[in-house]
C-alpha cells in the first residue's frame, strides 16, 4: 500500500491525472455521473474495493463494534477486547491487541484459525496464540450481543454439542472478511452481472459483461490483496488503452500471500486442504526451521517450511512457510514457479 502522500490527490494531479470526488454512477457504458455532472470515456474502469462484511446478529447494532476500517480511531487500549473471526485479519488484529496488554478472545466458526489453510497450519497459529494469553471459541456461533446495566456482551452457541458460552467484552471488532463495493453504480441497469462471491464478472482480460467496462481489485476478485489488485490494474489499463488492437489475459499462475502473525504464515500455490479438493495426487517435502542453522543462532527456529510436488516430480505445486520472515522467503518459491 502506498503512503498518504503517494496516494494524494495532489500526486496525481501533479502527473497529469484529473482527480474528481464525489459518488460516480454508470448511465452508459461509455458515461458516468459524478455529482450531476456527466463524463465520457472510451473505457471504463472500476477499482471500488470492498468493505467489512458485517452480519446481521441481533444484537450488533446496539454495541458500538469496530472494523479493519474503524479500529485506528481508538485512543485508548480496550482491556477486553473481542475479535469476531479467525482469518487473517482476526488473527493480526488479535495478536497485535494482545501483545499491547488487551485481554482478547477470538470466536471463530470453524474448527480451527485461518480456516483456508491447513489443518496443522492452524493448530500451529492456535498453539502460540494460547501461548501468548489469547483465548479462543473455535466451533462456536455467535447468536446474540448484549448491551445492558451490566456491560457488553456476546452470546455464542457451540457447534461441537457443548453448552452455550457468554463472553464479556469492552471492544469488539468484526473480522468476518470483506464484500465487494457493487452497489449504486448503475450496474442493474447495464446488466453487469455478479459472481457468487459477489465481486464483477470479468473475463481474462478483467472486462465486464459491457466491453468498455473494466474492473480491477477487490471488486473483480479472486483474490483480495493489494499487490493483486496492483497486478490486475496494469491488465485492465492496458487493455482498456489498447482495446482490440492487442489484449493481455491476466496471470494468476502464481499468487503468493502472507498473514502478517508472529511467526508469518506465507504461502503460493496449492496446500494439502485444496490439492485434496481437487483430487490431485502429491507428495510432501517438510523442513523445521529447528533444523536450520541460521535460524537457530538467530533465535527464530520455530515452523517449518511445507512443499508440495506430483508424485515423482520436482515440480511445485504449493508452499507453505510459517516462520518469521516468512513472507520474505516465500520469494524465491515465487520465483521457481512462475519458471517452472
Amino acid at each position: 500500500m502506498g503512503s498518504d502522500i503517494d496516494d494524494s490527490v495532489e500526486r496525481f494531479e501533479s502527473l497529469g491525472v484529473e482527480c474528481v470526488k464525489g459518488r460516480a454512477r454508470l448511465v452508459s457504458p461509455y458515461r458516468v455521473t459524478v455529482n450531476g455532472a456527466e463524463m465520457s470515456a472510451r473505457a471504463i474502469i472500476l477499482a471500488t474495493g470492498a468493505e467489512p462484511s458485517v452480519p446481521a446478529i441481533p444484537g450488533l447494532d446496539s454495541v458500538p463494534y469496530l472494523t479493519s476500517d474503524t479500529l485506528w480511531n481508538l485512543r485508548t487500549l480496550p482491556a477486553r477486547l473481542l475479535v469476531l473471526g479467525g482469518g487473517p485479519i482476526g488473527c493480526e488484529l488479535a495478536q497485535a491487541f494482545a501483545r499491547l496488554g488487551s485481554q482478547v478472545t477470538v470466536v471463530e466458526m470453524a474448527e480451527q484459525l485461518l480456516p483456508r489453510e491447513d489443518v496443522e497450519i492452524g493448530a500451529f497459529v492456535a498453539d502460540v496464540f494460547r501461548e501468548e494469553g489469547i483465548a479462543l471459541q473455535l466451533k462456536a456461533r455467535a447468536t446474540r450481543f448484549v448491551n445492558d446495566a451490566g456491560g457488553k456482551s456476546l452470546l455464542c452457541e457451540r457447534l461441537d454439542g457443548g453448552s452455550p458460552v457468554s463472553i464479556d467484552f469492552d471492544e469488539v471488532i468484526v473480522a468476518l472478511g470483506r464484500r465487494p463495493r457493487v452497489s449504486g453504480l448503475g450496474l442493474e441497469d447495464l446488466g453487469v452481472p455478479l459472481t457468487e462471491h459477489g465481486t464483477l464478472s470479468v473475463n481474462d482480460y478483467l472486462e465486464t459483461h459491457v466491453p468498455s467496462v473494466y474492473a480491477c481489485g477487490d471488486v473483480a476478485g479472486p483474490y483480495q490483496f493489494t499487490h493483486t489488485a496492483s497486478h490486475q490494474a496494469w491488465y485492465a489499463t492496458i487493455n482498456a488503452l489498447f482495446g482490440n488492437l492487442k489484449r493481455f489475459a491476466v496471470d494468476y499462475r502464481v499468487i503468493p500471500w502472507c498473514t502478517f502473525i508472529d511467526p508469518e504464515v506465507a504461502r503460493v500455490g496449492l496446500n494439502e486442504k485444496e490439492a485434496r479438493a481437487r483430487g490431485l495426487a502429491f507428495e510432501i517435502t517438510r523442513y523445521d526451521l529447528s533444523e536450520l542453522d541460521r535460524a537457530i543462532a538467530d533465535g527464530a527456529a520455530r515452523g517449518f517450511v511445507k512443499v508440495l510436488t506430483p508424485p515423482g516430480s520436482d515440480r511445485i505445486l504449493g508452499v507453505t512457510i510459517v516462520g518469521e520472515h516468512a513472507g520474505d522467503l516465500i520469494a524465491e518459491f515465487v520465483l521457481a514457479m512462475k519458471h517452472k
